[in-house]
């Protein structure tokens, strides 16, 4: 049964899922166009199997959907919002300033 994630768990599910290159390049494929999991791997140069892990990760974060079709399945963005949120995140840190971070950076262990 598919339920509504709230406004935090959402934000925490994006962040989880991004928290990873390999699924952002995930979800920046699928933001182009859906895909199959054979050519999501060769695209990526990743093994199926670590491919297939990442795609789990994802499903579970509630971002892609798998899609039948016929004994294959295909992947998407889960709702094509999440497709303009990614280009608003990309663009938000194509914005800042590669040679900076967070003066505490080190003492927090963020940024």
């Amino acid at each position: 049964m598919l339920t509504l994630a709230t406004d935090l768990d959402a934000l925490t599910r994006f962040g989880r899922a991004l928290a990873d290159p390999i699924r952002c390049r995930l979800l920046l494929a699928l933001r182009e166009a859906p895909a199959y999991p054979s050519d999501l791997a060769e695209t990526l140069g990743i093994s199926r199997t670590r491919l297939s892990n990442q795609l789990a990760c994802l499903r579970d974060c509630g971002l892609v959907v798998a899609v039948p079709e016929g004994r294959r399945s295909r992947y998407e963005l889960a709702d094509a919002r999440l497709g303009h949120a990614l280009d608003d995140l990309r663009t938000a840190v194509l914005a800042v300033e590669a040679d900076k971070t967070c003066p505490a950076a080190e003492a927090k262990g963020c940024c």
